[in-house]
């Protein structure tokens, strides 16, 4: 049995919520470029939700529904990224190995 340590971990989970995992050691394979694709796209997202949260707690006017939505939003961004994060930290630890 391969170890997690020895796959990739994708930025996305199961219908379940857990985990997903790639078994391969190239890195231009098909999932492997998606993956890094999506990883980019959150990325992404997350500075957006970042600069919108930002500004609804700027606006004294913003109300209560305003600023859930805009904490919910940045808690979701906060976990992709994280995901990412931690995948990519994981990766890291393997520069060089065969």
């Amino acid at each position: 049995m391969i170890e997690t340590s020895q796959l990739r971990l994708l930025p996305w989970r199961s219908p379940e919520g857990k985990p997903c995992y790639l078994s391969t050691s190239d890195p231009n394979s098909r999932f492997s470029r998606l993956a890094d694709e999506i990883e980019e796209e959150q990325i992404e997202c997350g500075n957006v939700v970042l600069e919108g949260a930002q500004e609804v707690l700027a606006d004294e006017a913003a109300g209560e529904v305003a600023v859930r939505f805009a904490l919910t939003q940045a808690l979701l961004s906060l976990r992709e990224v994280l995901l990412v994060a931690h995948s990519r930290g994981r990766r890291l630890g393997s520069v060089g190995e065969p």
